[in-house]
């Protein structure tokens, strides 16, 4: 029996995007696809220099990158101290699935994505992000 591998979609919107200091150890070279899109939610720096995102109604703009197959979670997994089996109190991000949508206001579908917990962002003194774009709240 052949196992038939999908693609695998994550909206990054801090150290993963283009440009960024872990895209390079992540994700370059390792992704077929990368496009401008946004999801929504409430975008905050952290005091530990990156950005978290947290449930909201804001426009959170990052890049939708897709890689070849889902292998490539492990190790986002780990960069985002992410665990499936362990209590989601003791995890820094959640993975989940989230809305994505295009520059164009097109709605692309779901795609995995790294969301902090308010009470986290919170204790890691977070700092709120109007802009919705981490890169240009840094710089």
């Amino acid at each position: 029996m052949t196992m038939i591998k999908t693609n695998l979609q994550v909206f990054v919107y801090g150290t993963l995007k283009p440009g960024e200091c872990n895209y390079f150890v992540y994700c370059q070279g390792k992704t077929s696809l990368m496009q401008r899109v946004y999801t929504y939610g409430k975008l905050y720096h952290l005091c530990l220099g990156y950005p978290a995102m947290a449930i909201g109604q804001e426009k959170i703009k990052g890049y939708l990158l897709t890689f070849p197959d889902e292998s490539y979670l492990i190790d986002l997994d780990k960069l985002e101290s992410f665990d499936s089996e362990t209590a989601k109190e003791n995890n820094e991000y959640q993975r989940q699935l989230i809305p994505i949508h295009n520059i164009e206001d097109q709605y692309l579908g779901k795609a995995w994505g790294y969301l902090m917990d308010l009470e986290k962002i919170i204790t890691l003194q977070g700092i709120s992000i109007p802009s919705g774009w981490w890169t240009e709240f840094r710089d």
